[in-house]
């Protein structure tokens, strides 16, 4: 079992940096053993715990905190959002997007199916109205975007969104969002959207 949990002591709290690439029963066994250990750098003064790295999802962090707490009566703060969504942005990320990782999707996202990825999102077909794709970098969509998109979606404003057609009511890169009036906006084909200027840009 590899560690992939590194903690430091700072003057002020100690952090816990969770590797990236960490999967999650490797990240609840490592911690086990360094609770353990955390446990001996407390006598009566409670240092905060940061914890940082890899982004987890929200019942991950559910988890994480209360295995901590279960042992340790402590502050836990985890500097990450808590889910790529519009609302959980803590922080810009100023991320070098050309070379951000790339997951591909083969088909159409239906109706209420929801996709969110790390890096960037290539849908080799349409994305339907009532679905939604979620990246923290870029967005294309080979076919039809219908549905909600939402690219940069922790704060990467560098990031893009791309089309076959962009076809929907809504748009957003990181913090901004963008109401199309499908009456004023005629359909966008061969779209590329982004941002100038904190307004969200569609050509």
């Amino acid at each position: 079992m590899k560690n992939c949990i590194n903690i430091n002591l700072k003057k002020d709290k100690i952090l816990m940096k969770i590797n990236e690439d960490a999967e999650y029963n490797e990240i609840i066994e490592s911690l086990k053993k360094k609770i353990t250990e955390l446990k001996k750098l407390y006598k009566d003064e409670k240092t905060p715990i940061t914890v940082t790295g890899k982004v987890l999802k929200n019942k991950e962090i559910d988890k994480i905190q209360e295995m901590i707490k279960e042992k340790i009566d402590v502050e836990i703060e985890f500097d990450m959002p808590k889910s790529l969504g519009l609302s959980s942005i803590t922080r810009t990320f100023e991320q070098n997007i050309a070379t951000s990782e790339t997951k591909f999707h083969r088909g159409s996202l239906r109706s209420g199916q929801k996709m969110e990825v790390e890096g960037s999102l290539v849908v080799l077909g349409d994305v339907n109205s009532g679905a939604e794709v979620i990246a923290s970098d870029n967005i294309v969509v080979l076919g039809n975007l219908r549905g909600l998109a939402h690219a940069g979606a922790k704060g990467n404003r560098q990031a893009i969104i791309a089309a076959g057609n962009v076809d929907t009511v809504q748009i957003r890169i990181a913090n901004i969002v963008k109401e199309i009036d499908r009456d004023e906006e005629p359909m966008h084909k061969q779209a590329c959207v982004y941002v100038v200027d904190d307004k969200i840009i569609i050509e």
